[in-house]
């Protein structure tokens, strides 16, 4: 079976994730504004494609590495949604006693490891981790951490050690609220090709995330940085001009050409039904 078949088999299954994702993601921003929620808060609203994608590639699952923007890599990756309502609201009935909170979600159950808060500190962490293990690790960022040395130095180590190792940035083109234009003249994607990694630049349509990683054979480490939309502000329930472009949209239009529009309806009817129940 072909990329192309594989993914169009999968095609249901991502929007499932991404349609809960998004649903999730609404309340959350409900309970930020009404107080049930009283953390800084980090939406993954516009950019839920891209955990949806990887997790449904690696349905065995893959360490996972993220930093603050990661409510929808723990769900995609099959976290138990209660535990993140449970850190959202600083329960201590849950295992991580609430500490972790919206930046620092961890799971030992899918293996995600919390983030400390110092931009892009888990790439290192992570190259560590999968220098020690030699099996594939995934590590997310968003595009300001890789104007950190100690990034760009942790994936060219990998790179020299061959690692299998995954490296994801989501380019939304801010840092909290400056454009890339305003912080650097560069791009990492060609960095990486000039120390001989295998690099991808590309939008965040599931059919072109699923591509690149397709390109992955694990003998060497590789980047993807994948262009998105961050609908809220870089931290809290807070709007400015929504994206020309909302991924989950486009998406569900796609997936009407060639699944049942009954079959899309239910998926979200239940997505709907399942997150209600987690906030009353």
């Amino acid at each position: 079976m072909n990329t192309e078949k594989i993914f169009a088999s999968n095609m249901l299954k991502i929007y499932e994730k991404m349609f809960f994702c998004r649903e999730f993601e609404l309340k959350v921003v409900e309970a930020h504004k009404s107080g049930q929620i009283n953390i800084p808060i980090y939406l993954s609203i516009g950019q839920e494609s891209i955990p949806s994608t990887i997790s449904t590639f690696f349905d065995t699952g893959i360490p996972i590495f993220a930093q603050h923007r990661a409510h929808s890599y723990f769900l995609s990756f099959g976290g138990d949604p209660m535990h993140l309502v449970g850190e959202l609201k600083s329960s201590t009935n849950i295992w991580s006693k609430g500490s972790g909170g919206s930046a620092s979600i961890s799971s030992k159950s899918i293996q995600m490891f919390g983030h400390s808060g110092l931009m892009g500190d888990q790439v290192p962490i992570a190259v560590g981790y999968c220098l020690s293990t030699n099996s594939p690790v995934l590590s997310v960022v968003g595009d300001a951490s890789l104007e950190e040395d100690y990034v760009i130095s942790a994936f060219m180590y990998a790179i020299s050690k061959n690692l299998p190792f995954l490296f994801i940035c989501e380019d939304n083109n801010l840092s909290i609220l400056t454009p890339k234009i305003d912080r650097r003249n560069w791009e990492f994607t060609p960095v990486v090709k000039a120390m001989g990694g295998l690099a991808f630049d590309v939008d965040d349509n599931p059919a072109s995330i699923w591509e690149s990683l397709s390109q992955w054979e694990k003998d060497r480490p590789m980047f993807i940085n994948i262009r998105t939309n961050r609908h809220y502000w870089h931290a809290g329930s807070g709007e400015d001009a929504k994206p020309a472009e909302d991924r989950l949209k486009l998406f569900r239009n796609y997936v009407e050409t060639i699944y049942d529009l009954r079959d899309i309806e239910a998926i979200e009817k239940k997505a709907i039904m399942n997150v209600g129940s987690l906030w009353e």
